[in-house]
């Protein structure tokens, strides 16, 4: 249970990591990298040099991933024992276990090796929280149907069936993607009912919008149904969001679903393309980005418990921008190229 002066801590600490988040002018230098192991060298001078320092040659995009996310996880699992427990810091936590069965599931839809699928996880952030077990037996399943009942035992196999069975119909394996979403943002959604701290209900809600509005749109592209697309949503504590939700979902084209955005307070997001791919492409990057400066917003409460989830937030953008450009200096994807879809600080 968070005391005030652990709350204290905390928020102190939260500022400190804020301090020493990367520039846009970092991200750039690293951008520019020519290979993986000048990547390396210049990661070496920011702060996190400690976790690429355990990486080992050869070096791949996937190896340093892993050790950047594995440094995340530590500090996510730091700021939860510096308040003393948190269940809406737990929630975000659970992210890291669920990336991992996204992984397995999708490495066993796709026959991908058994040393394939285990190479591209880290079990750390399930070490932290001594809870391996659920993970390991996933990754040993013999085939997708004994992933499906492992995944039962913590209440998520039954929609997992459900997936593969579209995933059959509609072979868009990001169908997989949704449905481990949607079990990790019912329980967010879960823990911020269960939460007398009003602010988080707007800024983390924010996010579960962002789930239930992309959702409506990539299953408009994928040609769900509408009780497919009903049963993909996760419950919003706001009743004008449901009535938003029902009127995108009957919309009878994806230009339609944008333009029932047009008098809410997400009318600036809704994108100019006439492609729908794009479209929602665009639409995407713009939530994130709103998403992006919410959170970074929050640094004026002074000690708020939204300081410590906005904190854990901007790591995660810093993370993902990272492992985007290691990817893209792997693959001599241009720095520009690369930048254009990061989040930094400078962009506030």
């Amino acid at each position: 249970m968070a005391t005030a002066s652990l709350l204290v801590y905390a928020g102190v600490k939260s500022y400190s990591l804020k301090g020493k988040l990367l520039s846009e002018k970092d991200l750039q230098m690293l951008a520019e990298s020519r290979d993986l192991e000048e990547l390396i060298t210049r990661i070496k001078n920011t702060t996190y040099a400690d976790s690429v320092s355990k990486v080992t040659k050869p070096y791949t995009a996937q190896k340093i991933e892993l050790a950047l996310r594995d440094r995340l996880a530590d500090t996510h699992h730091s700021m939860m024992m510096s308040v003393g427990g948190s269940n809406i810091l737990f929630a975000y936590y659970l992210r890291f276990i669920i990336r991992n069965l996204k992984i397995i599931l999708k490495g066993k839809v796709l026959s991908r090796e058994h040393e394939d699928i285990a190479a591209s996880i880290s079990l750390h952030a399930e070490e932290l929280i001594h809870e391996r077990d659920i993970v390991l037996k996933a990754l040993v399943a013999k085939d997708v149907e004994e992933t499906v009942t492992v995944l039962k035992s913590i209440g998520i196999g039954d929609e997992v069936d459900k997936a593969y069975s579209i995933y059959n119909e509609k072979k868009q394996i990001q169908i997989l993607d949704v449905y481990f979403d949607k079990f990790f943002y019912e329980n967010l959604s879960h823990v911020l009912r269960n939460s007398s701290d009003f602010s988080l209900h707007n800024l983390c809600g924010m996010e579960i919008d962002y789930y239930n509005m992309m959702c409506i749109l990539r299953a408009k592209f994928w040609d769900l149904d509408e009780n497919q697309i009903q049963n993909l949503l996760v419950p919003q504590i706001s009743s004008s969001s449901k009535e938003l939700l029902t009127r995108m979902i009957s919309a009878d084209s994806i230009k339609s679903t944008f333009n029932e955005l047009l008098n809410t307070k997400y009318k600036n997001l809704v994108p100019q393309q006439e492609n729908a791919i794009d479209a929602i492409s665009e639409f995407e990057h713009a939530f994130d980005r709103r998403i992006f400066n919410a959170y970074n917003a929050e640094f004026v409460r002074i000690f708020n418990f939204s300081t410590i989830i906005s904190i854990i937030k901007l790591l995660e953008y810093e993370v993902r921008n990272l492992c985007a450009i290691t990817f893209a200096v792997e693959q001599k994807i241009s720095a520009d190229t690369v930048m254009n879809k990061v989040f930094a600080k400078e962009k506030e």
